[in-house]
């Protein structure tokens, strides 16, 4: 166990050698602060980095990451990030990205108990109930499953789209939101044309008196 968690140290060694030897003034340039295009929202997944399956450098993404990638309306750590991503960073683009064989969307289509995680896993189920008729006319299961990740992204694009934050922006500047969902098998992502960039996208319900 000691040699696996000493391994990350001496990977870290590797690395910052490597970037020094490639650009001596690599790490002197990312202490003079940070100024990314883009906030992304991902799953937590190892497997999901989002810097390397998108080529970005270090300081050109920000970065949020969860159990299957939502935009949950009391959920304090995502919404400060998006906060300090648009008022402070003011990104241009927010991208939204889910993954096919999502654990937290295969564990949300069942009916077993996950402990703590049942929580979070509700809202998912929440929008598979609101496409049940769709989704249960798929057969095959994992089609169903990779369905489900597709609708869960858009769902967390209008989410995202009905925040103070998101609606502010697009009341004073250009701001983009994006659904997207990355495949392991081919390792490319997938634009499922669901962008929101203004506030007439959105219910008349949702909108703000800006």
């Amino acid at each position: 166990m000691k040699e696996s968690y000493e391994r990350l140290l001496e990977g870290n060694k590797t690395w910052s050698a490597e970037k020094l030897k490639q650009d001596p003034d690599f790490f002197k340039n990312l202490t003079l602060g940070q100024n990314p295009e883009y906030l992304w929202i991902g799953c937590s997944d190892s497997r999901v980095p989002a810097n390397e399956i998108t080529g970005t450098k270090s300081g050109q993404m920000f970065v949020h990451r969860n159990i299957a990638n939502m935009v949950v309306h009391t959920d304090m750590n995502l919404l400060s990030v998006l906060y300090y991503a648009v008022e402070v960073l003011h990104v241009k683009h927010i991208i939204i990205c889910g993954h096919y064989g999502c654990g937290g969307i295969a564990a949300a289509m069942g009916n077993k108990d996950n402990g703590f995680v049942n929580n979070w896993l509700r809202n998912i189920k929440e929008v598979y109930e609101k496409h049940k008729t769709e989704l249960e006319s798929i057969t095959d299961l994992k089609k169903r499953e990779n369905r489900l990740v597709e609708l869960n992204v858009i769902e967390q694009v209008h989410n995202l789209s009905k925040t103070i934050v998101v609606q502010k922006a697009w009341n004073k500047r250009e701001l983009q939101v994006h659904g997207w969902v990355y495949g392991f098998n081919n390792g490319l992502i997938t634009d499922l044309k669901v962008m929101m960039d203004e506030i007439s996208d959105l219910e008349p319900i949702f909108r703000y008196d800006l």
